[in-house]
C-alpha cells in the first residue's frame, strides 16, 4: 500500500515522477471482479482462457488502470486531487504473476484552476502494456487541510 504524501499545486514541478510496483497475484483479479462486476470469464476461468489468444487468465485492463488511479490519488499529487480525465490506450495484456510497473509524470502545469496534466505509463518488464494522460484539479498550499 502506497503512504500518503499530499503535495499542493506550488509543490509541482514539470517532470517530477513517482513510480509504483505491483504485483499482480489471482486474489487482485478476483477481488476486482467483484467490486467492479466484471465476470469476464477471461479473467476468472483457465478453462476458458485457455481458448483465448492469450492462453491464460489476464488482469482487467481497468485493474491497470486502476494503479494509475492509486499513485494520484496518494503520491503525486496526493490526497485532495480530483481527477478530471484520463486517456488509456491498452498496448499488451497483463497476467497473473507479472509486476507492474506504474510511472506518472507532470507533463504540464496549468495556473487557472490549479491543473496538472500528467503522463500515466504501466510497463511489465519495461514494455508499455497501458499509456495515457490524466488531467487533476491540485489543492493550493492554502486550501489543504488533509487529514493524514
Amino acid at each position: 500500500m502506497l503512504s500518503l504524501r499530499p503535495l499542493a499545486y506550488e509543490d509541482l514541478s514539470v517532470g517530477m515522477t513517482e513510480v509504483f510496483v505491483k504485483h499482480v497475484s489471482s486474489q487482485d483479479i478476483v477481488g476486482f471482479a467483484e467490486v467492479s462486476g466484471d465476470r469476464n470469464p477471461i479473467h476468472l476461468s483457465e478453462h476458458f482462457a485457455a481458448k483465448t489468444p492469450f492462453k491464460t487468465r489476464i488482469a482487467h485492463g481497468l485493474y491497470t488502470a486502476s494503479l494509475i488511479s492509486a499513485v494520484l490519488g496518494t503520491r503525486l499529487p496526493g490526497p485532495g486531487a480530483v481527477y478530471l480525465s484520463q486517456s488509456l490506450n491498452f498496448r499488451a495484456p497483463v497476467y497473473i504473476g507479472d509486476d507492474i510497473e506504474v510511472r506518472v509524470s507532470v507533463a504540464e502545469l496549468i495556473g487557472k484552476g490549479n491543473r496538472a496534466r500528467l503522463d500515466c505509463q504501466c510497463l511489465v518488464e519495461g514494455k508499455v502494456v497501458l499509456e495515457g494522460e490524466a488531467m487533476v484539479k491540485v489543492p493550493a498550499r492554502v486550501d489543504m487541510d488533509i487529514p493524514l
